[in-house]
């Protein structure tokens, strides 16, 4: 069980993070992708650990329970960390409860559709996490800067300029919220990585024989809109952090730190809804009971009536 004290360093960890609704945001100005975490590294892997325990003891509750599915959104520049988030945060879970959605550049069938349409496909069922690996988002982001993937949503008679993004906000806006209502939680983390720290991990790609496959042209290209997308995240960040799907911007210079809040973060939403397991009513535990007996009574010679009962007996 978590002390007092780690339950508090948890809980203050997830508030600073949290983007206030309604506020303004600049990502270049307002938010410090090397935040000092004012704990030192192995005090946070104890903390990660713990809150590892919380999220598959909340994961378990969570899929009995089968009234609520958590979406978690991440989205970030190339070499944040977000495949590295999912491997490390979602370590300790049962695969079978969690389904992990990547979103690449959409394909014919998903362009005679709405930008929505191909998420809502992917949505977690009742009982389940979802992360979207690349999101929605994508949608006022990469389709915002570069201004031929907008031509390839055949959009008629568009509105152009800020007007069309503003739509997208809105449009966005109303359909978590939808989803909120209908069950599904949503928590949205933004792992702000600095454009050194991205330039490192770029050519720790490069330098490693084995992590040159990660390495795509694509990154550099990218990088070099850098500006375009600071001002692109600003907007979403400020547009888009709702009382019912607030984003929590995740300093991801440190890896482990990142981690950290993450999980933070996300056992945080879970907290919230509470999951339980279902309750047995009385007529149901009199008929377990009747099946107990029965199993019991099937004990050989020797052998406890109940072993597991005899293991942990006081």
């Amino acid at each position: 069980m978590p002390t007092n004290d780690e339950r508090h360093q948890l809980a203050a960890l997830v508030e600073p993070l949290r983007v206030e609704p309604g506020s303004r945001i600049d990502v270049a100005k307002d938010l410090d992708p090397r935040l000092d975490p004012g704990i030192r590294r192995k005090a946070g892997d104890g903390l990660l650990a713990e809150s590892l325990s919380q999220l598959s003891e909340y994961q378990s509750r969570l899929a009995a329970q089968d009234a609520w599915a958590v979406l978690v959104v991440l989205q970030a520049m190339d070499a944040a960390g977000k495949d590295g988030t999912i491997r490390h945060v979602m370590s300790g879970v049962n695969a079978q409860g969690v389904r992990v959605e990547s979103f690449k550049r959409p394909s014919d069938e998903e362009l005679d559709h709405d930008y929505l349409w191909r998420h809502a496909q992917r949505l977690p069922a009742r009982g389940q996490i979802g992360i979207f690996n690349r999101s929605h988002y994508e949608e006022v982001l990469a389709v915002r800067v570069h201004a031929e993937a907008l031509d390839r949503e055949k959009l008629p008679q568009r509105t152009a300029g800020r007007r069309l993004w503003k739509g997208r906000f809105d449009e966005i806006n109303a359909w978590e919220r939808y989803l909120t209502n209908n069950g599904i939680r949503i928590v949205k983390l933004f792992l702000n990585v600095s454009r050194e720290e991205q330039r490192t991990r770029l050519l720790r790609r490069l330098d490693l024989p084995d992590h040159n496959w990660k390495f795509s042209i694509a990154d550099m290209e990218e990088r070099r809109l850098w500006d375009e997308y600071q001002v692109a995240y600003s907007d979403m960040l400020s547009r888009t952090s709702t009382p019912w799907a607030p984003w929590y911007a995740i300093p991801a210079d440190r890896k482990w730190f990142m981690r950290l809040c993450a999980a933070a973060v996300i056992v945080d939403a879970l907290k919230a809804i509470d999951p339980q397991y279902p309750a047995v009513d009385a007529a149901r535990q009199a008929e377990l009971q009747d099946v107990r007996k029965a199993l019991m009574a099937e004990a050989p010679e020797g052998a406890a009536a109940d072993p597991f009962q005899a293991k942990h007996a006081p």
